[in-house]
């Protein structure tokens, strides 16, 4: 039963204390008996082999180990594998889901702090008051009053490749803009489309007449530089490119060499390297926005990450359901 569950926490004390909550906590250890890795570090394959045997539950996120051969022999009663973050793929090969084992994880947690970020890149490009900003401080009123005007976001043609959690997120922020959408997404129909309040085109459809595209894909084998020199060269004169998803799914060197003809711009949260090496040549261009990888961090959507374990962990013991299951027929096409 619920109260006599085995749950081991592989993740390092820090990280959880960020993010389970107090009441998180409580709710957790009412659960049955938690045990905590005893180091402050990540653990290692080998020390998670050590600790997992025996446990029903176990709750990984950023940094825990993969789940080797050695990890899965030692699993003996492993029932349920709650992963905090978002992708899995690093951590867990398709023989965790043999044996009856389950997984869920908290991606959704930060799908509203990536599609904020998302809206909020779209608008600073659209109107431009990063550089207005700029202007301002460094030349004054009436050089700022000179720059060209912005545009506004109502009305104006949006292009959203992909539809996952996030993608769905900045399509629901994007209908309250009045944005025109389309969608770029191979594994919705028209229909799931139209009811999200989108077209659903084709990609080269979407780029050649899309003024602003936001790119949500997921990382996977068939995303991996979807977006290369042929795909960039699509884009209208003017278009704004924003990715918050992941480096993998374009060609870093061919979207650098458009945005260095002056003919498109971008905003850019992920990159190739990460930090961003100081000699990058994104570092100099002006035609771009640079976040470093911080889409998703909010204090609110660490406490979602906690919240949504603890809250599957409890709904798994006490009736075998998970909301936000992870299965293996779903690896392929999830990031």
């Amino acid at each position: 039963m619920a109260a006599r569950a085995r749950i081991f926490v592989a993740i390092r004390p820090a990280l959880y204390q960020a993010l389970f909550s107090p009441a998180a906590d409580e709710r957790l250890q009412a659960l049955g008996a938690v045990h905590f890795q005893a180091g402050a570090d990540n653990l290692t394959s080998a020390e998670l082999a050590q600790c997992i045997r025996g446990q029903e539950v176990v709750i990984t996120g950023w940094g825990s180990p993969s789940f080797t051969d050695e990890v899965l022999a030692a699993a003996d009663r492993l029932r349920l594998i709650a992963h905090s973050a978002g992708t899995i793929k690093r951590l867990l090969p398709p023989a965790v889901f043999t044996a009856g084992r389950r997984v869920t994880h908290a991606a959704a947690a930060m799908e509203i702090p990536v599609a904020e970020t998302t809206l909020l890149l779209i608008l600073l490009s659209l109107r431009r008051f990063h550089q207005v900003d700029r202007a301002f401080k460094q030349a004054g009123w009436q050089a700022a009053q000179a720059l060209p005007m912005g545009s506004e976001l109502a009305g104006k043609r949006v292009g959203v490749i992909g539809a996952g959690h996030t993608g769905r997120a900045v399509l629901k922020l994007l209908r309250a803009f009045s944005a025109e959408i389309w969608l770029y997404d191979p594994y919705i129909s028209a229909a799931a489309a139209q009811a999200l309040g989108a077209r659903k085109v084709d990609l080269e459809a979407l780029l050649r007449a899309c003024p602003v595209v936001t790119l949500q894909a997921p990382a996977t084998a068939e995303t991996y530089r979807m977006l290369g020199a042929r795909q960039f060269g699509w884009l209208m004169d003017g278009a704004i490119f924003i990715n918050t998803a992941r480096a993998h799914l374009i060609d870093e060197e061919a979207l650098i060499s458009e945005l260095q003809t002056g003919r498109i711009s971008a905003a850019l949260d992920v990159f190739e390297r990460e930090p961003l090496p100081a000699d990058s040549p994104l570092r100099q261009l002006e035609n771009v926005i640079l976040t470093p990888h911080i889409a998703s961090k909010t204090p609110q959507a660490r406490q979602r990450q906690g919240d949504i374990i603890v809250s599957e962990i409890a709904s798994f013991l006490h009736s075998g359901v998970l909301r936000q299951e992870v299965t293996l027929a779903m690896l392929d096409t999830m990031a």
